[in-house]
């Protein structure tokens, strides 16, 4: 072991790079996921700062200038890692949470280098190494995600496209199709069609993530059913968080996303989740509970389900209703989602458009349209609370007032 330690010490950086993105992406071989990509552009940056290839006259890398290498783990220690945490605090522009966040992805492959045997100790992590990182602002990271109006628009238009293709995959099928090929070109249409509509009323609606699906420890949070969209009057029944159910708002965009969707699912009955669980195994048994329970035999239950690709289908034509996607596979869906849109987010929390950054983005927008007033009666939030959490745009906006004071009082004294 000590040898190993050893030899992978006098190892280039870059050599640990592929294998810890390997551990840490997501997919068959860990190729995928927003973290991978984040974290291969961090360490990258990292590699050519310490060669001393980072742009910077004054800084010519760790390793000295007599020596003819590339830098190896040998020339890691905390010394190092602090003069990369005074290189990102430096007059470069970034915001707080940014230094922080790069510094975090340079400190978790180090401490994945000392499990691996490459550093002997997370030298990133000392006190001594972080001390010139800039101080926490006092946010709470993971509240403070909000959808930008490139990532809506990036994963709206990516899960749009899919849907429609998977849409008219299904409807254009011949009709001598043999069966079990028009049901799985079904399902497909229907959880793209399911996929589209849920991320179009987060990003859109500012309905919170609890208000539209199922709570597994709340038994009033059953999820959004049928029977509470108005899709001609524009509005959606929620159970809100002031413990009472309210109507809010479609806006326009969601209503095409949901109206197709209802058509192609046709629910057996208004009561019918408008996000069922697409979960194989969780269906698998709601099926057969539900049939036994009605006098059919195993025989019989198994003969049906084989002329089904998916139990979803089959619950659909018997009217077995499933439960609701509850919000832990909400967020696991948009995970899967922002991943295939390829979303460039730069976060310290989430590597994913997180379900509560659609309501928080959607705030943004109407704060800056409509002033907090509005904005706290589709949030369903007090103006107090709206004013607080959106403190920024006043503030900004305050800036360019005093800006135009300034200058025309700086014209008045050109003009004398």
């Amino acid at each position: 072991m000590n040898n190993d330690r050893s030899s992978r010490s006098e190892s280039a950086l870059d050599d640990s790079f592929e294998r810890y993105l390997q551990d840490k992406g997501k997919g068959r071989g860990g190729d995928g996921g927003n973290y991978r990509r984040n974290a291969a552009r961090e360490l990258e940056r990292f590699a050519e700062w310490a060669a001393g290839d980072a742009g910077d006259d004054d800084w010519t890398g760790i390793v000295p200038d007599d020596v003819g290498r590339e830098p190896t783990f040998e020339d890691l220690d905390e010394r190092v890692f602090r003069e990369y945490a005074r290189h990102l605090a430096g007059d470069r522009g970034l915001k707080q949470n940014t230094v922080q966040t790069y510094y975090r992805y340079i400190s978790a492959w180090c401490g994945w280098c000392v499990n691996e045997g490459y550093l002997e100790a997370h030298y990133a992590q000392r006190a001594s190494a972080m001390a010139p990182l800039p101080e926490d602002d006092g946010r709470k990271p993971g509240d403070q995600q909000a959808w930008t109006s490139e990532q809506r628009h990036a994963l709206t238009r990516q899960v749009d496209g899919r849907a429609r293709d998977a849409v008219e995959g299904y409807t254009t099928l011949p009709e001598d199709s043999d069966p079990l090929d028009t049901q799985r070109a079904r399902y497909e249409a229907l959880k793209a069609a399911r996929d589209r509509a849920l991320v179009f009323v987060l990003a859109y609606t500012a309905v919170r993530v609890g208000e539209l699906l199922r709570d597994p420890n709340d038994p009033r949070r059953r999820g959004v059913r049928w029977e509470d969209i108005s899709l001609e009057d524009g509005s959606m029944d929620v159970y809100r968080k002031k413990q009472q159910w309210d109507a809010a708002s479609l806006p326009d965009p969601v209503i095409s996303p949901l109206r197709s969707y209802r058509q192609l699912m046709a629910p057996p009955m208004e009561r019918w989740p408008v996000f069922p669980t697409f979960d194989q195994r969780t269906l698998a048994t709601l099926v057969q509970d539900e049939l036994s329970d009605r006098g059919e035999r195993p025989q019989a239950i198994d003969g049906l389900r084989e002329e089904y690709p998916r139990d979803l289908l089959l619950a659909l034509d018997e009217d077995i209703r499933p439960p609701s996607i509850t919000t832990d596979g909400a967020r696991s869906i948009l995970q899967r989602l922002s991943d295939d849109a390829e979303v460039d987010i730069d976060h310290p929390k989430h590597d994913y458009l997180a379900p509560h950054g659609g309501r928080r983005g959607m705030g943004e927008v109407l704060v800056r349209a409509f002033g907090y007033t509005v904005a706290a009666r589709y949030l369903d939030n007090s103006e107090e609370m709206v004013r607080e959490r959106y403190s920024h745009i006043e503030a900004g906006e305050l800036g360019n007032v005093a800006t135009e004071a300034l200058s025309e009082v700086d014209s008045e004294i050109v003009s004398l």
